[in-house]
């Protein structure tokens, strides 16, 4: 199944040819904002209004995730207007650029201190850099204006999950004004990778800088893994263009926007095809990148599970294909989950970046997608094993890093340190939704809480819309032992709580 060009290049508006200037990029409100300037707020002065999580006996976790938030606010920077940044931000904590990739993984944590500072806003300033014609620099100058890379070179932007960061932020605050905003220049970047970073075929390729895991060694050999994209057609790519048109097509319908995303509707039939009919393996039950003569590279790659966030991974294929990350020669490693599988030559057991490095946002990714189909179990375990092992580190080392290797309990190789950073999802974001195991959904005014420990724990102050809620469950004896939930707060939400084989309402 292929594309046809001319319906990649007709726009739904008038059915016109593609114009150099991209008509949504031209509704883009962050074009002509002026820069915002306000007080930033400090951690001693404000952490008693952030979520306060409760483990009886574990104040070790507790330290860490009060660690995490502590140099979060330290990394908060005003708008430079001579940058062309219009919202205060929070620095990527990677020297002195934001990146679009680290950026949208650090307001997922962002979201659960809304109501402190609006961490949301730190993607204001990539909206505001927006080119006419839709694209976005993935990486820009914090006192200067200007980008990294030149609009042409492979590594110039890239992963698309913009809109999985606006979803995110959606799901704890319903905030629908935002979502307005927001969806002109994030429609615009789509149909931009479409017509920049696709094959003939239709298929999406990158490269390592462009697909954030810089140093993976998936292109063949005679390749730059840093620069070039090796003439493949990548995988996680495919899937995080599936899962951007399928986010945009839930906001449209949210903001009554439907007839911008047939086009996306048709690409989405396309790339569920591609990955389904030419980029899984029946063999060893695992989807791979596309090389230049249609045959696999053979590369397990952490990445690959962006296919079962997307959606696009059949029911009948999961059980197989989540089972690598069950097994010990593979995925399922002392500090899980390795970027890079364990039986791959290239894998290093102190990590190398992403030639194994365990990292905080392919894990929450990964996380996500097990919980989207249903494994619930298994998403709990490895939870448990990565926010235990980043703890015992903090223990030991007094900080949290950018990243950790597979084989011992200690940091990655080249792993920056204080690193909050996207490192900031392991205390807050994992400890929350798949340890304590609660999930949001302010579009339902509902909370879904997965309970799995036998010690008192809960959250006070936990943000659903515009209101906190305090959530607690007792102490039990045994897993047997039915839940007592209580839920108290200042406006009328549901609590889901799901227990063993039983589910009740609160």
């Amino acid at each position: 199944m292929a594309f046809d060009p001319k319906k990649m290049f007709v726009y739904p508006i008038n059915n016109e040819p593609y114009p150099l200037e991209n008509p949504y990029a031209l509704e883009n409100v962050f074009l002509t904002k002026k820069a915002e300037g306000f007080d930033l707020p400090k951690y001693d002065e404000i952490k008693d209004q952030l979520p306060a999580p409760v483990w009886d006996g574990r104040e070790d976790v507790i330290a860490c995730y009060n660690r995490a938030w502590e140099i979060a606010f330290s990394n908060l920077r005003h708008a430079n207007e001579e940058s062309r940044f219009v919202s205060d931000f929070i620095d990527c904590a990677f020297f002195t650029f934001s990146f679009m990739w680290d950026s949208c993984f650090i307001v997922m944590f962002g979201k659960y201190a809304g109501h402190i500072f609006n961490f949301q806003k730190t993607l204001d300033n990539f909206y505001s850099h927006q080119h006419k014609d839709g694209y976005i620099s993935r990486q820009l100058f914090q006192s200067v204006n200007g980008e990294r890379f030149a609009k042409d070179d492979p590594a110039s932007t890239g992963p698309n999950i913009l809109p999985l960061a606006e979803w995110e932020y959606y799901c704890i605050t319903k905030d629908t004004e935002r979502l307005k905003q927001v969806f002109p220049p994030l429609l615009a970047y789509h149909k931009w990778l479409q017509l920049n970073r696709t094959w003939q075929s239709g298929g999406y390729w990158t490269c390592g800088l462009a697909c954030g895991m810089d140093n993976q060694p998936r292109v063949p050999k005679e390749y730059s893994p840093l620069r070039s994209h090796g003439f493949m057609t990548w995988l996680d790519t495919c899937a995080q263009q599936y899962l951007s048109g399928d986010i945009l097509i839930k906001i449209a319908k949210i903001i009554d926007r439907e007839d911008d995303t047939q086009w996306l509707k048709e690409e989405q039939q396309f790339l569920k095809a591609l990955i389904n009919e030419q980029m899984w393996d029946e063999k060893t039950a695992f989807y791979y990148d596309m090389l230049r003569d249609g045959s696999l590279n053979g590369v397990k790659s952490i990445g690959a599970y962006w296919t079962m966030l997307a959606g696009i991974t059949p029911k009948d294929r999961a059980d197989a294909f989540v089972a690598h990350l069950d097994n010990e020669k593979e995925f399922k490693r002392p500090f899980r989950i390795p970027s890079l599988s364990a039986d791959h030559p290239d894998y290093y057991e102190k990590g190398d970046y992403w030639r194994g490095s365990v990292w905080a946002p392919t894990n929450y990714m990964v996380l996500k997608a097990l919980d989207k189909y249903g494994y619930n179990d298994l998403a709990y375990d490895i939870a448990t094993n990565y926010l235990e092992n980043v703890v015992s580190v903090f223990n030991k080392d007094g900080t949290i890093y950018e990243n950790y290797a597979p084989e011992h309990i200690e940091r990655g190789s080249h792993s920056k340190d204080e690193f909050v950073g996207w490192t900031g999802l392991a205390p807050i974001n994992i400890l929350f939704e798949y340890v304590f195991g609660i999930r949001p959904d302010a579009e339902n005014k509902k909370i879904v809480w997965h309970i799995n420990r036998l010690e008192k724990h809960g959250v006070k102050n936990y943000p659903l819309g515009d209101y906190l809620v305090d959530l607690m469950c007792e102490a039990r004896n045994s897993p047997d032992e039915r839940p007592v939930v209580t839920v108290s707060g200042d406006s009328d939400i549901t609590v889901e709580v799901v227990w063993k084989d039983e589910t009740f309402k609160i």
